[in-house]
């Protein structure tokens, strides 16, 4: 007898339909999967019988040929093991399944027939009603998170036994219900706030302009000025998601197993902060099946990289192309993926290896060899591409025991609020472009008009610091983000000047 059970494959940060075929015919009671299985699913005819007889039901005592289709694709871990199991079981007692015939069956199962959750709940889900589904049968646990996507019913079960009576119309369920709405705008509260951070009046009015623009952001400065406390607060004053960025980002998000029942939709924009010794795979993604990495996982949101000269010089570099074009394409043996990677890379880093070259207070005992070893770990095309440099020095006694509270972050999201209010105005129409960061040449040209004067300090500053080409870019558009906070529809030599100033490692006054 045959069995077709529908399923999913992860591939890349998308879901393909995989069919599972359960045939069995006269011969010996031997179990072989086919279709370019892993280990992992190779290993699931042990875990599947043992589920089987574990639940009360029998499995085919004859020889079971289970195939997952398309062949030519990879199939990875153990969640075929629920589609598997409803198929043998189906076959053995010769029963027709009337609710299998467009519906997806997933998930792993525990040898007394508990079914365990998986990654990548929502991105089956998607693709289950894109390929005309009516319905998914997936992990109770992982309910949540697929109830989110509409136009499909959700089913949730706990063990082998609760799915496969469901399917045989011998027990109902009730459909799990979400709304990636409600979640989104239900918000929640955050337990920092830029009010805590005592002077460094100068660093804040830069992350204010780094956030209403997108812009990338280099913080500057000795141990304890506040750099990790500052990046940790901005979170607090970037824009809302749109859902269209929430569900983009929870599909990152549940392929990479991040999300459970608690936490089942990423509402807010995540925030990454990977530790220096991350290696490159675990910043760009790869490993030998191609999965995303932290430079994805923070997609619509930001990557701090705290002590910026102490990561591999290798890892760095390999961030140049997704920061330019907000993807970054992993090519493996087993396949390649493209995975989205748009984000606000902030970084930190001390002025030289001891963190007090400059520092009026203590006294720096680093060579101008070690200075400039130490700043060569990082390479100018990065730097060209991190927009704001800004000098984050050490907090005065005087600032840290005043009694009175700094703004709150409530104030700077509205004037940030305000600034990409503009921004969606002026590029309505503009193809791929929400931010000025992400503003191309030729809207560079179109957008960002100036007067003599304003060119002529450009001119000055491009000769007198030798600045680059992407350097003049992202002067300009830092320039029109300024513009925007001020109200202004024209760029003036004020916004031009505080630019430039944002320029710290190009005007070299740390060296």
């Amino acid at each position: 007898m045959l069995t077709r059970v529908f399923s999913a494959a992860l591939q890349g940060v998308e879901a393909i339909q995989v069919e599972v075929e359960v045939n069995t015919g006269s011969g010996n009671p031997v179990v072989i999967v086919v279709g370019l299985p892993d280990a992992a699913v190779r290993e699931s005819k042990d875990r599947v019988t043992t589920a089987i007889s574990n639940s009360g039901f029998r499995w085919p005592r004859e020889r079971t040929t289970i195939n997952l289709a398309p062949a030519d694709i990879k199939k990875e871990g153990p969640s075929f093991d629920l589609p598997i199991a409803v198929g043998m079981v189906a076959a053995a007692e010769r029963a027709e399944l009337p609710r299998l015939e467009r519906c997806f069956v997933i998930g792993e199962l525990a040898l007394t027939g508990e079914i365990r959750p998986i990654k990548g709940a929502l991105p089956i889900a998607v693709a289950a009603r894109d390929q005309g589904m009516k319905a998914v049968i997936l992990p109770a646990a992982n309910a949540a998170e697929a109830a989110i996507v509409e136009g499909i019913e959700v089913y949730g079960v706990k063990n082998l036994r609760e799915a496969y009576e469901f399917l045989s119309r011998k027990k109902e369920l009730t459909p799990v219900r979400g709304s990636a709405v409600e979640r989104l705008t239900a918000g929640s509260s955050d337990d920092v706030d830029f009010s805590e951070v005592k002077g460094q009046h100068q660093v804040k009015r830069a992350i204010e302009v780094a956030m209403a623009g997108g812009h990338n952001l280099l913080l500057i400065g000795p141990p304890g000025s506040g750099k990790s406390m500052l990046a940790k607060r901005i979170p607090t004053i970037i824009p809302p998601m749109t859902l269209d960025e929430a569900i983009e980002t929870t599909k990152i998000h549940s392929i990479c197993g991040l999300l459970d029942e608690s936490n089942a939709f990423v509402s807010k924009r995540p925030f990454r902060s990977p530790h220096h010794t991350i290696s490159d795979i675990g910043l760009l993604g790869g490993s030998a099946n191609p999965t995303p990495g932290e430079v994805s996982i923070a997609h619509n949101g930001v990557l701090f990289l705290d002590e910026l000269p102490e990561f591999k010089r290798s890892t760095l570099e390999v961030m140049r192309q997704p920061i330019e074009d907000g993807k970054v394409t992993i090519s493996r043996a087993a396949g390649t993926m493209t995975c989205p990677a748009e984000f606000i890379l902030i970084a930190a880093m001390n002025p030289c290896p001891c963190g007090f070259h400059g520092d009026p207070q203590r006294e720096c005992r680093c060579s101008s060899v070690q200075i400039e070893r130490y700043r060569n770990r990082i390479s100018g095309p990065l730097l060209d591409r991190i927009d704001i440099h800004v000098e984050a020095p050490a907090v005065a006694f005087k600032e840290l025991s005043s009694g009175g509270s700094a703004e709150p972050s409530a104030e700077i999201l509205n004037r940030v609020l305000q600034a990409r209010g503009v921004q969606k105005n002026r590029f309505t129409g503009e193809r791929k472009t929400a931010s000025n960061a992400r503003m191309s040449h030729s809207q560079i040209k179109k957008f960002c008009p100036l007067d003599d004067t304003s060119l002529e300090m450009l001119r000055h500053a491009m000769e007198d610091l030798h600045l680059s080409a992407r350097a003049y870019d992202r002067i300009l558009k830092v320039s029109r983000t300024i513009a925007d906070l001020a109200s202004s529809d024209r760029i003036t030599p004020d916004h031009i000047g505080e630019a430039i100033q944002y320029r710290t490692l190009d005007r070299r006054l740390w060296v």
